[in-house]
């Protein structure tokens, strides 16, 4: 029964935003910026529960809408795929407190929900992939297949570990966080610096995941977070929730690197701005 009741809420906790959701948003960065998004969710969220829309149903209408983001990516309309990406994600994020609300949690439910994300995440890649090979660029071809590869095994590498282990939230670039930076890469036309980013992170995520279900499985300690040697295992071995000081930090280093890098330096396909950092170099 136990185990029933832990499935049946997945949904709603895998849905938890950079806002914290599921308590009183943090006094952070990331934490303002969760409480402020909220305001009108709460709306829609109350909108579909009066209307009785059942989750499932939420869950495929925001793949369908992922789905054309995904077209206006390999069309290189990056502006319009990230209006759609907001759309879409709508329906991604309020699926889970709606089916509370409901209460239609289900084992299924949550099934539905992960499998569909996943049919989401690929979708985004393969816009990508299409995109840059049209433009005869097969470095980015191969990095934004790389980023499929690894983005899947992250939540595949969690999904096994919690068949093994308790539990396995470790590693800092998850869905949430992944979509985040599409949508921010489709707005400011950066979507060269997000894929690195994405790519690199994820990379370390499924690391973690294994070293972490290894030290589980064996009954072998957690890397210590004292001292300096503590400090290098917290940034690279990610154990820290959402919303809190050291994920902010990383929050502005990976943005600082994203918006400040010159296009130019990344053989960015589709930007060819100098970037902010071409300008004030310039400057001075």
């Amino acid at each position: 029964m136990r185990s029933s009741v832990r499935l049946a809420t997945a949904r709603q906790q895998r849905k938890e935003s950079l806002s914290g959701a599921g308590g009183a948003p943090r006094r952070t960065f990331t934490g303002a910026i969760g409480a402020v998004c909220m305001f009108p969710l709460r709306a829609i969220i109350a909108l579909c529960v009066r209307l009785r829309i059942h989750p499932n149903v939420l869950t495929f209408v925001g793949v369908v809408i992922n789905v054309l983001a995904a077209w206006a990516l390999a069309a290189g309309r990056f502006l319009l795929a990230g209006v759609i990406m907001i759309v879409a994600n709508i329906f991604d994020f309020i699926d889970g407190k709606v089916a509370v609300q409901l209460h239609l949690q289900s084992r299924f439910g949550a099934f539905w929900d992960s499998t569909l994300d996943r049919f989401s995440d690929l979708a985004l890649l393969v816009g990508l992939i299409y995109l840059y090979s049209s433009l005869g660029r097969s470095d980015y071809v191969l990095v934004a297949a790389l980023t499929l590869i690894f983005s899947i095994m992250t939540s595949y590498a969690r999904a096994r570990a919690e068949s093994l282990v308790e539990k396995c939230k470790v590693g800092f670039m998850e869905r949430p966080e992944r979509i985040v930076l599409f949508m921010i890469g489709a707005f400011t036309n950066r979507m060269a610096g997000v894929l690195w980013v994405i790519l690199v992170l994820s990379i370390v995520a499924v690391a973690n995941r294994i070293y972490y279900t290894y030290l589980a499985l064996n009954a072998k300690p957690m890397p210590t977070r004292e001292g300096v040697k503590g400090f290098l295992w917290r940034a690279f071995f990610w154990t820290d929730e959402r919303t809190t000081i050291p994920y902010d930090l990383w929050v502005i280093a990976i943005l600082a690197f994203v918006w400040l890098v010159p296009p130019d330096w990344l053989r960015d396909p589709m930007a060819h701005d100098r970037g902010v950092i071409a300008w004030l170099v310039n400057k001075l």
